[in-house]
């Protein structure tokens, strides 16, 4: 992904062009093919291109528009074709991405982001009417950051360069609640002074004023409705298909993400159909699969091969083995955010093979279990029977799910009733809602987490349980795509593209989920697609042994940690329960709430590297050896 960064002196200051050269040096790494820079008087903008495409080539940024905008635009635009024709008198011979966003821009001005399909990221300044825009995609995938002050307003599609632009900052406790349960609010950093550009919004800075405006919002009244189960797998199988070959649009080779389960095994026979009908732009895709034999359930490699035995070719290996290195304890450079990331073996076997294959570009299928129904609650679905009085349904599918999953009646119609009460209510009968026991109450109160852990989102209470359910699970993704840690790499999502998702919250829930059978709308439109041991497969084997290897190798650096840890006089945790939960899980008790676990502990790591680097500012005693933490950043 191509990067952007801009400032504005709003006091009329000439723009630092020194300061834009730091942010581009550190940012480097991820625009690697060139910089270019703008400079007018207070402004000064720059771009550092990741090129993906021909058209990304020969574009020029930042682009000043025919009526002297100028933009940096970091996206792919899926719906080109569809722009270009609308936007003829509008453009020149210039078809680039950028350039027929500008004219969109210049035909229908703010009401063009609505227009916008793809993943993208904007900035606008507009020099005649002294004002600054900022824009993102309806899901969040490109970052794009800002730091208004009162006299400066600095932006950045990474949070880094923000962070370290010299100003010491305070640290965000919203964000913090969310980080501890899934992942914070889209519009939220760590940072209290900076803020994420939130998803399907655009800000807008104009006479000193920044405001915030909505252009894409969840539509629950989107219903579509067809009379047999063959036109709602015909549908899905286009929109899939168009979707895998929107993002097949790069001039280089592809990397696709294998793990064998149904959702990277759709996208690579999808994949393999479509240059098979030698209608996609990329030359070639190859696999990544990766597997652990010392994780006990770890069948992956059974699945995935399955896959390259269709495919005729054999994709990229790697075999993890776990042997204690899967987390990085230390900060050798600044990180903007806690979190652990990937493990660290699989970040380095893949990066060696994208180095190898010159890849630029990796298919993921996040986005697939959260959509296509793995994960949808059977109490909503019916919650949403009872809602609509269709009492015999309703009666069949607890009849059929108590069978099921053996659990009686009673209990599956208190489940359904709960489904229908606020939040708020839900939050104190739900055990999926309960904190756990290293997080601090006071803190856990104060920021409802235990609301938050049900991952709610504001909707009209009339609205079906359905509809709440969908519009919640797309801001999770927001959340989660907006707080991915930056790569070297262009990740391309299929199951986040907006056509598909729109189509996929539009139809009848039993198309996703009936008795026994999840998934079942993609299983049975694929059926001719992907082999049938990966339809027939439910579940895939978690992880958990590596992590308790890691704690174990690396103990002894993190026994004063976990011991007189900073976030418990913040606040945010219980000491004692904190550490009799991390040596827990270095013993090999991994629960549930390991993941969790793991995030309370990278929060701790990353808060005493932040307060070295005198990044961020808090109101405690510092403990000596952070205190030489300190002094040693300051040397170096």
């Amino acid at each position: 992904m191509s990067v952007q960064a801009g400032i504005w002196n709003l006091d009329g200051q000439p723009a630092n062009r020194e300061f834009l050269a730091r942010i581009s040096q550190c940012i480097a790494e991820y625009g690697p093919d060139g910089e270019k820079t703008y400079f007018d008087g207070p402004v000064g903008m720059l771009y550092r291109p990741f090129h993906t495409t021909v058209e990304s080539r020969v574009e020029r940024q930042p682009h000043v528009s025919n009526k002297g905008k100028v933009l940096t635009w970091d996206g792919r635009l899926d719906n080109r074709n569809e722009l270009i024709p609308q936007l003829w008198n509008d453009l020149t011979d210039d078809r680039t991405d950028v350039a027929i966003v500008a004219g969109a821009f210049e035909r229908w001005g703010t009401d063009c982001f609505a227009k916008l399909t793809g993943d993208w990221a904007l900035g606008i300044w507009n020099p005649n009417e002294n004002e600054l825009i900022l824009a993102r995609d309806y899901i969040g995938i490109r970052h794009l950051f800002y730091y208004p002050r009162p006299q400066r307003t600095i932006w950045c599609s990474h949070l880094a360069p923000l962070a370290l632009c010299g100003d010491q900052f305070t640290l965000c406790d919203e964000y913090i609640a969310g980080y501890l349960t899934f992942y914070p609010d889209a519009h939220l950093t760590a940072y209290r002074e900076i803020h994420s550009v939130p998803p399907g919004k655009f800000i807008r800075i104009h006479n000193g004023e920044t405001t915030l405006n909505t252009y894409w919002t969840f539509n629950c009244r989107l219903k579509t409705r067809y009379k047999t189960d063959a036109e709602y797998e015909e549908h899905y199988r286009h929109l899939f298909r168009q979707a895998v070959c929107r993002r097949l649009r790069t001039d280089s080779p592809i990397l696709a993400e294998l793990s064998g389960g149904l959702d990277s095994s759709s996208i690579v026979c999808m994949a393999d159909d479509i240059l098979g009908k030698a209608i996609a732009e990329t030359p070639s895709m190859d696999t990544f699969s990766f597997w652990d034999n010392k994780e006990p359930d770890d069948d992956d490699f059974l699945f995935f091969a399955k896959v390259e035995e269709k495919r005729g070719r054999i994709g990229h290996h790697a075999e993890l083995r776990g042997l204690g290195d899967t987390l990085s304890f230390e900060y050798p450079q600044f990180v903007a955010s806690p979190g652990f990331g990937e493990r660290q073996e699989l970040k380095a076997a893949r990066l060696e093979k994208m180095k190898l294959g010159k890849y630029r570009v990796v298919l993921s299928g996040i986005g697939g279990d959260e959509f296509l129904g793995q994960v949808l609650d059977p109490s909503i679905q019916m919650a949403d029977l009872l809602v609509q009085f269709r009492l015999g349904a309703l009666a069949r599918y607890l009849k059929a799910w108590s069978l099921l999953s053996r659990r009686p009646l009673i209990q599956l119609l208190s489940r359904t009733l709960i489904m229908l009460l606020p939040t708020s209510i839900r939050s104190r009968l739900t055990q999926a809602a309960r904190k756990e026991s290293w997080i601090n109450e006071t803190f856990a109160r104060k920021h409802r987490l235990c609301t938050y852990r049900l991952q709610a989102a504001d909707g009209s209470y009339f609205w079906l349980p359905s509809a709440r359910d969908s519009m919640q699970t797309h801001a999770a993704l927001a959340r989660q795509m907006t707080h991915t840690r930056p790569s070297t790499e262009e990740t391309r999502y299929p199951y986040l593209d907006q056509t598909l998702i729109e189509f996929l919250t539009s139809i009848p829930t039993d198309q996703l989920l009936r008795p026994g059978e999840r998934r079942s709308l993609v299983r049975r439109a694929l059926k001719n697609f992907v082999p049938p041991e990966i339809l027939a497969r439910h579940r895939k084997a978690g992880t958990g042994r590596c992590f308790a290897l890691a704690l174990e190798k690396h103990w002894a650096s993190l026994k004063s940690v976990v011991s007189a840890p900073l976030t418990s006089p913040l606040g945010y945790v219980n000491q004692a329960e904190f550490e009799a939960a991390i040596i827990a899980a270095r013993d090999g008790h991994v629960s549930e709430n390991i993941l969790r676990l793991l995030k309370t502990l990278s929060l701790e790591l990353w808060l005493r590297e932040a307060i070295a680097r005198r990044v961020i500012s808090v109101q405690i005693a510092v403990p000596k050896t952070i205190s030489e933490n300190i002094a040693q950043c300051a040397i170096q």
